[in-house]
């Protein structure tokens, strides 16, 4: 027989096949993920008629090639284009999704696990997430219940649809916060009723309530406090009387009944001249120009001494009466002045001052310019020079003379009170009391401006003629300091120091009016952070406001009313989550997926699955998260397509047909000299 038969019979076999393989290819054009299949030829075998020879260097013959007539064609190999990305179909199914990238879905068939590109998911009777085709379970991984989070662990079936995930339970507001703007100039801060921030909050049964707090400005500058004022249910009733109790306090608490008690001391001197002593709680006249000592009644220490009036105390009450005062001084008269203009000499090399006496003769003031201890010579000489720059009654205590000619000296001056009046008694420095007008409100309001309030009181420690005050402040209030810094307005801390979060405290029970009791239990302590606040210039309007949550992008501890579903979705990570009416979102598991070293050695299994041999690797049975490599995601709403390409199919199809036909010639001539062979007989 001859060869070429069986050339032409293979190779109608081998086009056959390849014919199978499109045939199967245009089958599925329109298959949901199908990967398309080529076929490879190969030459079947040879039969060898001569051997090669080689090169003869003894005879000086050459080489022959060795003479092989081939025996036909063979099917080498069928590829499936895995890793070719088919187009994206919109079906606007949320459970319908695409791969883009390289990975499988895994789906179990109960016993065993395959691996599918084919996202045509739904939801069965159970709740579970399946393949529409096969009923397959869609694997992926559960969410912590700890946590709250996924649980990379070994695949398990999705149940997207069970009876926990139809509602969203209640849950309590347990966390809040502050933000926006305190102007110090807002007459709302300033108000009785103070700058009103409102906060929503739920209880654990999900019923929801509305804590009216307020912000109020405290007497000194950066300084304010935040109170509870009330709580309302739904109905716009206060809890006050919903629970039949006196106060919200029964009910909540906002920080604690707080005083701050302080000194302030008003009209003191632009110059200087007047300084307070905290410590001695008294005011310090400084001397810094020999001129403060002309005219002792125009200066403030005269003013201090002959505007006051000392009530003595006497067994039958206060007796208004006169009285010494004596104060002490001290002035530092520079070289300049003391030559100039009170007509002293200064000797340079000999450091000595000099002055003429009553006879017009040089006298010096001192050995080397200093007297301590005092020597009473020398202390009269001064006393001299002092009594020349006016005033009666100075007495010189101590001098001293510097290296560059300035004389320091200490002295006291005594004066007499003014007639006696009737006074309130006050209590001052000079350790009997002084008298002041009965009004004392009348002088705080007109002289500062201070006007005393529920819980704001003004008290008067002492008070100058001439406008020094020093004035005792204390102020009352229920709730917590907040407190800015006056650089920059910045939050520096509420309640107290260091702290950027307080709590409103329920209590867990009550008495109502009637004695009965309340139960309390269904609140939860909420706290509440302020370090958002400014406190800077807004126009003089205030913006601060409350907000449940803690502010993130998840807001958590915003707590919750009871919610039923609404929708699901499945994000580019595969994540599965359930939306709920009552604004809640909840993470119901995760579709993982399974990525091969050779994809193209997974076996096709039908209806879309593939299953693993050992040439494609083998699945771990955890699988991976879709965008752990950042290539690949997945796409809700959308299915992928065959990504079968009809142009190039219909090519090969011809293709196949001619070399068909071809080999079928192949046999027909075969056919045909082998009849002429036959007919040799006759």
């Amino acid at each position: 027989m001859m060869r070429s038969l069986f050339s032409g019979v293979s190779g109608l076999k081998t086009h056959q096949t390849r014919m199978d393989v499109i045939g199967n290819n245009i089958a599925n054009v329109n298959t949901t993920a199908y990967k398309s299949q080529n076929m490879v030829f190969s030459d079947l075998l040879y039969q060898t008629t001569q051997a090669a020879s080689g090169a003869n260097a003894d005879t000086g013959r050459g080489g022959i090639n060795a003479r092989q007539i081939g025996l036909g064609a063979k099917t080498a190999a069928i590829n499936t284009a895995i890793t070719r990305q088919g187009s994206a179909q919109s079906t606007n199914n949320p459970w319908d999704v695409m791969i883009s990238g390289e990975s499988f879905f895994i789906v179990n068939s109960g016993s065993q696990n395959f691996f599918t590109r084919d996202g045509a998911f739904t939801i069965d009777g159970a709740g579970n997430l399946v393949m529409a085709s096969t009923g397959y379970r869609v694997m992926g991984w559960q969410v912590d219940e700890e946590t709250g989070d996924i649980r990379s662990d070994v695949v398990s079936a999705l149940q997207v649809m069970n009876r926990d995930n139809l509602v969203a339970d209640p849950e309590s507001t347990t966390m809040g916060y502050a933000s926006g703007i305190v102007d110090k100039n807002d007459t709302d801060v300033h108000s009785k009723g103070g700058k009103v921030m409102t906060l929503q909050f739920f209880d654990q049964a999900g019923y929801s309530y509305t804590a009216l707090m307020s912000i109020h400005a405290l007497s000194q500058e950066g300084n304010y406090y935040v109170q509870l004022d009330d709580i309302i249910n739904e109905d716009g009733i206060s809890l006050k009387k919903y629970y039949n109790v006196n106060d919200i306090s029964q009910i909540a608490t906002f920080g604690e009944d707080k005083s701050i008690d302080e000194t302030k001391v008003f009209g003191l001197p632009s110059d200087g001249s007047v300084t307070y002593d905290d410590a001695t709680q008294s005011f310090v006249v400084n001397y810094n120009y020999g001129e403060i000592l002309n005219g002792f009644d125009s200066n403030v220490m005269m003013a201090m001494a002959e505007n006051l009036t000392v009530t003595v105390p006497a067994d039958d009450g206060p007796v208004a009466a006169e009285a010494d005062v004596t104060m002490m001084g001290e002035v530092t008269l520079d070289k300049d002045i003391l030559q100039t203009k009170y007509g002293l000499t200064y000797d340079e090399k000999q450091r000595q001052y000099y002055y003429l006496d009553d006879a017009g003769a040089r006298q010096p003031l001192g050995p080397n310019n200093t007297v301590t201890p005092p020597e009473a010579a020398n202390m009269d000489r001064w006393a001299t020079v002092l009594s020349k720059l006016g005033g009666e009654g100075i007495t010189l205590q101590d001098i001293e003379v510097d290296e560059k000619g300035a004389a320091k000296m200490s002295f006291t001056a005594q004066f007499k009170t003014k007639e006696a009046s009737t006074f309130t008694k006050l209590t001052g420095k000079f350790g009997v009391s002084l008298a002041y007008p009965a009004d004392k409100e009348e002088i705080l309001e007109k002289a500062y401006g201070l006007h005393s309030t529920d819980n704001l009181k003004y008290d008067i420690n002492y008070i100058t003629p001439d406008g020094h005050a020093s004035i005792a402040v204390s102020e009352q209030y229920s709730g917590n300091a907040l407190v800015f810094d006056t650089e920059n307005g910045h939050f520096s801390y509420v309640g107290d120091q260091g702290q950027t979060s307080v709590t409103l405290s329920f209590a867990g029970s009550t008495t109502d009016l009637s004695g009965g009791n309340v139960n309390l239990s269904h609140f939860t302590d909420i706290s509440i952070d302020f370090s958002s606040l400014l406190n800077i210039n807004n126009g003089k309007v205030s913006t601060a406001g409350l907000t449940s949550g803690d502010g993130s992008s998840n807001n958590l501890g915003s707590g919750r009313k009871r919610g039923e579903l609404i929708g699901v979705e499945i994000g580019q990570d595969g994540k599965i989550r359930a939306s709920y009416d009552n604004g809640m979102t909840k993470l119901l598991g995760q579709i993982a997926v399974a990525k091969f070293a050779n994809a193209a050695g997974l076996a096709k299994a039908g209806n879309n699955l593939y299953s693993t041999t050992m040439n494609s690797g083998e699945f771990d049975g955890i699988g991976i998260d879709i965008t752990s490599d950042g290539e690949g995601s997945m796409e809700s709403g959308v299915l992928e397509m065959s990504n079968v390409d009809l142009a190039s199919e219909f090519t090969e199809m011809i293709t196949t047909q001619r070399g068909f036909q071809a080999n079928s010639r192949i046999i027909t001539t075969s056919d045909s000299m082998l009849e002429e062979l036959v007919n040799l007989k006759r």
